[in-house]
């Protein structure tokens, strides 16, 4: 028997500007992202890989009570011109205590993703969604709902350019966000993930749920 999917519920206050707040902020770059104390992030300890429609069902029990996910999503690279991706193959959910990665390899597990997904009343918050969200209706057949782009949030507060995670982090946090370029590129079809795709691909999701309670917060 399956575990129930999480309950409807109200979604919460969406971050939104201030009235008041109409001047332009420029974007920190690379070298200005690189002088910042590195921000903290989840160990292995805190990580659930997700493989079966069993442990599927553990991690939607405990997502249940949260109000606001962490999400983001991985694709093996593609390197041939012309080549499509077959992607997404693995979905990151995260709460402020943890972070699951499902892969996408078992259809029940898939079935699993595809209903945490569709799910109304939560907020999934992240960055760069437009195209994980395209790719997650081809592949599992589904809209995803309540959909957070946190760059649109910070276009909104007078931010230019797109932030993603990196800017972000360094924005609200006077942190830096570190990122794997090797684990970015790895490829994420693979059957056994390593312990750097586990904790690059978690705290994607991880960091943009703290960036989304951060930009809830009053001012």
């Amino acid at each position: 028997m399956t575990a129930s999917p999480p309950s409807r519920r109200q979604p919460p206050a969406t971050p939104h500007p201030p009235s008041a707040r109409t001047a332009q902020h420029p974007t920190p770059d690379k070298d200005q992202i690189a002088l910042l104390e590195p921000f903290e992030r989840l160990g292995t300890d805190r990580i659930a890989l997700v493989s079966t429609p069993a442990q599927a069902d553990q991690a939607c029990n405990a997502l249940a009570s949260a109000s606001a996910w962490g999400f983001d999503t991985e694709s093996k690279p593609t390197f041939v011109r012309d080549e499509r991706s077959d992607g997404p193959h693995i979905v990151q959910l995260a709460t402020l205590e943890r972070a699951w990665v499902f892969q996408l390899h078992d259809p029940g597990c898939r079935a699993r993703v595809a209903e945490l997904l569709a799910l109304q009343g939560v907020t999934k918050a992240g960055f760069g969604l437009g195209d994980d969200t395209k790719r997650i209706q081809h592949k599992l057949g589904v809209q995803p709902a309540d959909v957070l782009e946190l760059n649109t949030v910070f276009r909104q507060r007078g931010y230019r350019k797109d932030m993603g995670v990196k800017g972000a982090v360094a924005v609200l946090f006077n942190k830096r966000f570190i990122k794997s370029k090797k684990a970015a590129t790895s490829n994420w079809a693979n059957a056994r993930l390593t312990e750097a795709q586990l904790v690059y691909a978690a705290n994607d999701a991880w960091a943009a749920l703290r960036v989304f309670n951060a930009l809830s917060l009053p001012d």
